[in-house]
């Protein structure tokens, strides 16, 4: 499966502040918590190429993102996103081992605890404020698309989003939390 996600991450400097303003313009939906294990080809430095594997109730939902710069602003970051389902823990085993045979290693864990809503106006759109382990709370905001030509509306919508909410925000960041734990981690 695959398709884009359109998002845009912002440093939340208010949580408290931030929960209320989010709750005027979308419904909570659910509470999740992410454990999520990516494995790298590894180069020297931040890896260009990673993919995830989450779990998910009884399955395990492999990641892997490639971003698209040319559609991508200083605000709003696109990414075609592709999954694949994994029923049982002896097909991770196996995916793995393909894997580590192509090189790929284990790299970096992220948990993150999310508070998921919907947007009253579009419910394609999610808004999620989220604790990622070691970086603190982070809000994502992210319409999926599945057809190329959604893209330039959710970006709008997206940015429309932001100006709603604005204080209690920092700024926006979208270099993504592997790469801010990465920098972590190297330290």
């Amino acid at each position: 499966m695959s398709w884009y996600e359109v998002e845009s991450k912002i440093k939340i400097l208010d949580y408290k502040k931030i929960k209320k303003e989010v709750a005027k313009i979308a419904t909570f939906k659910e509470k999740q918590t992410k454990n999520d294990d990516y494995f790298a080809l590894h180069i020297k430095g931040y890896p260009k190429k990673s993919f995830r594997i989450r779990k998910v109730k009884n399955q395990y939902v492999v990641n892997f993102k490639k971003k698209s710069d040319n559609l991508s602003d200083k605000e709003v970051v696109v990414k075609e996103e592709f999954e694949l389902v994994l029923n049982h823990k002896s097909d991770v085993k196996f995916f793995l081992e393909l894997q580590k045979d192509l090189g790929f290693k284990e790299w970096i864990h992220k948990k993150k605890i999310s508070e998921v809503y919907t947007y009253k106006k579009n419910n394609k759109l999610h808004i999620e404020i989220n604790k990622v382990s070691n970086i603190g709370y982070w809000m994502e905001i992210e319409y999926l698309c599945h057809a190329r030509k959604e893209i330039m509306g959710a970006k709008k919508l997206i940015k429309e989003v932001i100006s709603m909410i604005g204080e209690g925000l920092g700024s926006i960041d979208n270099s993504g939390y592997t790469k801010m734990l990465y920098g972590i981690n190297k330290k």
